[in-house]
């Protein structure tokens, strides 16, 4: 298993109504037209995750999972990698149900976008506190 820990805050203007993405952020204030971002001052965007991390994001299906913990609220999202992946961007980090690529694009096809969040973990996103994502892969040749 590859692992990675992004550190972010809560936001007054998180509303979390976007219904084919979210989106972690390093900006540190967003506006209410942002509904698709879920946490802000992240420690990295996307260019920030490990080699090992990246390497392993790469490879066309590989499952993910991304582990959001604000508060005593948690919400686990599942997705995909592929080999379109860049992981470039220095900003943000998106995670997508389509399977768009950009620069920004950690995940596709996942199973959740920002409207499908617990509204008490949103409760909890929209307050100033400190957020805890863990993003995972499995690789498959380790369950073999």
């Amino acid at each position: 298993m590859v692992r990675d820990i992004i550190r972010a805050r809560g936001h007054q203007n998180i509303s979390a109504k976007h219904r084919s993405t979210f989106q972690i952020t390093t900006e540190h204030t967003i506006t209410k037209r942002a509904d698709c971002i879920i946490a802000v001052s992240a420690d990295k965007g996307v260019s920030g995750l490990s080699k090992e991390f990246k390497k392993a994001a790469k490879r066309d299906n590989v499952t993910m999972t991304l582990k959001i913990v604000a508060g005593t609220r948690f919400e686990v999202v599942t997705g995909v990698g592929c080999n379109k992946l860049t992981l470039t961007d220095a900003k943000d980090i998106v995670i997508r149900k389509s399977n768009f690529v950009s620069d920004r694009t950690l995940m596709i096809n996942a199973n959740k976008s920002a409207v499908d969040f617990d509204r008490e973990l949103i409760a909890n996103l929209s307050t100033p506190e400190d957020i805890v994502i863990i993003v995972e892969i499995i690789d498959q040749v380790e369950l073999i």
